[in-house]
């Protein structure tokens, strides 16, 4: 019975998915579209494993939710964070596919052409 083994394992898996992805839900801005949301979710989902709280806390949750704002709110916001903080969140989100991201002219941008 190679075939219901196959079946319960893919079963399982659908019902990890599911999981995971209800568990994530709670964690939807009222405000995200369903873009922004769908983009941040797989950053949350992607880094979830390694950022579950211990047993005793800890807030590394806290951490990856925080991160995956920083992300979102510089991709689709256009807001400016630390160097070596957009780096790490731009290094975890390698991979992640969104398409039509708003297109941002910075400050430093306006004021070069505006003297030339």
């Amino acid at each position: 019975m190679v075939g219901g083994e196959a079946a319960a394992a893919v079963e399982e898996l659908i019902s990890g998915v599911r999981r995971a992805t209800d568990f994530a839900e709670q964690f939807r801005s009222y405000s995200e579209s369903e873009k922004q949301w769908k983009a941040r979710m797989e950053f949350i989902l992607r880094h979830l494993p390694d950022y579950r709280d211990p047993p005793d806390g800890g807030g590394r949750l806290d951490q990856l939710l925080s991160l995956s704002m920083v992300w979102a709110n510089h991709l689709f916001l256009g807001c400016s964070y630390n160097k070596d903080l957009l780096d790490k969140v731009m290094e975890m989100a390698d991979g992640i596919e969104v398409e039509d991201l708003p297109q941002f002219t910075t400050r430093s941008e306006l004021m070069k052409k505006h003297q030339s």
